[in-house]
C-alpha cells in the first residue's frame, strides 16, 4: 500500500511550496485518480512519489517502509507519460520487451511475456511492427504494455490520454481501466479530466494550489462537492445559491429524500439536472435548443433565475420553438448540495 502523510514539496525560488501538508492512501489494486487544473501539483506529486523530486517535510510509504532515500529504480514504480516516449528505431515488441531485456531475463520469457502483454492491450501481432506505423491510442498502448512489463509494484500516470483526440481518448480511458483491472494493477493516475477520472478510477482526489481538497470514492466526491469550485471543476454546469437554490429544489418530485439547502449551502447541477414537464413548477422560456447523441439539450432562461441547461425527450423537430414557454422538474439524481466556504 502506498501512504503519504503530510508530504509537502518545494522549488527553490518559489514564493510557495508545490504540494502542501497532502495525505492520501492507495490500496493493492486499486487505481486513484488525483484530478485538478494545470499547474495544481499534479505531477509534482507523481514525481514525488517515483522519487524524482525530493520531499520537503512528511513522508511517502510503501508497505510501512519509508522510501525516503530509496532511489527510482530501485522503488519497483513504472512511470507513463502522456507522449508514451517509445523507443521509434525498435519494433512494438522489442519496446515491449526493452524493461525485461535490462533486467537479463531469457529470451524465451521475454517473448512469452510481449506477447502477453499485447494480447492485454489489444495488440496481438503488432510485435514486428514499427511504432511509426501505429495511430496515437495504439502507440500508447504499447507505451502501456512496456510500462507493465516486469510486473511493477505501482503503475504512475501523468496525464497519459491527453495527447488524443477526444472520440479516441474517451474509448482508451474505457480500455484502460479494463487492463488495469485484469492485470490487477496498483495505479495512481492524474489527469484534469473529470471525465477520464470518472472512467477510468476506483478513487479520487481532488488537487487544488497544492493542496488536497477532497479525496473519497468516485460516488462519495461526485455527489458532495466540497465547495463550490470542486462542483464547476467536476463538471456540474451551474451552481446556485439563496434563493435560486431554494427555487430549483421546490421542482423536485414528491418524495424525493432533498431538502431545502441552508443559508450556507448552494445547489449544484448537472446539464441534464432539469428537464421539460407539462406539469414542472419552474417556468421558462427556451433561449436554444440542440441536438446530441444523447439527448435534446435546452438553454432555458427562468425568470429571476437566469440562463439553465434542460434536457426534453424527442429529436429536433419536437424541440420547443425558440421563445417557447416550457415548464422544468428537477431530477434529484442529477443534482448536489454544496457548501459555500
Amino acid at each position: 500500500m502506498l501512504s503519504l502523510s503530510s508530504v509537502s514539496v518545494a522549488y527553490p525560488g518559489s514564493a510557495r511550496p508545490a504540494l502542501e501538508d497532502v495525505s492520501l492512501e492507495l490500496r493493492a489494486g486499486e487505481v486513484l485518480a488525483v484530478l485538478g487544473p494545470s499547474g495544481c501539483g499534479k505531477s509534482t506529486l507523481l514525481r514525488a512519489v517515483a522519487g524524482l523530486e525530493p520531499v520537503a517535510s512528511g513522508a511517502i510509504t510503501w508497505d510501512g517502509r519509508d522510501l525516503a532515500g530509496v532511489p527510482t529504480y530501485k522503488r519497483g514504480f513504472a512511470l507513463l507519460f502522456q507522449d508514451g516516449r517509445l523507443f521509434a528505431h525498435r519494433t512494438v515488441g522489442d519496446n515491449v520487451g526493452y524493461p525485461l531485456r535490462l533486467r537479463r531475463t531469457p529470451r524465451r520469457q521475454v517473448r512469452a511475456r510481449v506477447a502477453e502483454l499485447l494480447e492485454l492491450v489489444g495488440l496481438s501481432g503488432y510485435g514486428d511492427r514499427s511504432p511509426a506505423t501505429l495511430s496515437g491510442g495504439e502507440r500508447q498502448r504499447v507505451a502501456l504494455a512496456r510500462a507493465l512489463a516486469t510486473s511493477p509494484r505501482l503503475l504512475l500516470l501523468d496525464e497519459p490520454l491527453s495527447a488524443l483526440d477526444l472520440t479516441l481518448r474517451e474509448r482508451l480511458a474505457g480500455d484502460l481501466r479494463e487492463i488495469l483491472r485484469a492485470s490487477g494493477t496498483t495505479a495512481l493516475f492524474v489527469t484534469h479530466d473529470h471525465e477520464e477520472a470518472f472512467a477510468v478510477a476506483d478513487r479520487m482526489a481532488l488537487l487544488r494550489d497544492g493542496r488536497l481538497v477532497q479525496q473519497g470514492t468516485l460516488d462519495e466526491v461526485w455527489r458532495h462537492p466540497v465547495d463550490v469550485e470542486a462542483a464547476a471543476f467536476l463538471g456540474y454546469a451551474s451552481v446556485l445559491a439563496g434563493e435560486a437554490a431554494a427555487r430549483v429544489l421546490a421542482t423536485l418530485p414528491a418524495g424525493s429524500t432533498a431538502t431545502s439547502p441552508e443559508a450556507a449551502s448552494a445547489v449544484a447541477l448537472r446539464r441534464s439536472a432539469l428537464r421539460v414537464d407539462p406539469d414542472g413548477p419552474l417556468r421558462g422560456r427556451v433561449v436554444e435548443a440542440r441536438l446530441t447523441p444523447e439527448t435534446l439539450r435546452l438553454s432555458v432562461d427562468v425568470g429571476g433565475i437566469g440562463v439553465l441547461d434542460a434536457v426534453a425527450s424527442g429529436g429536433l423537430a419536437d424541440a420547443p420553438a425558440v421563445g417557447a414557454a416550457v415548464r422544468l422538474v428537477a431530477d434529484p439524481s442529477r443534482l448536489a448540495l454544496v457548501p459555500i466556504v
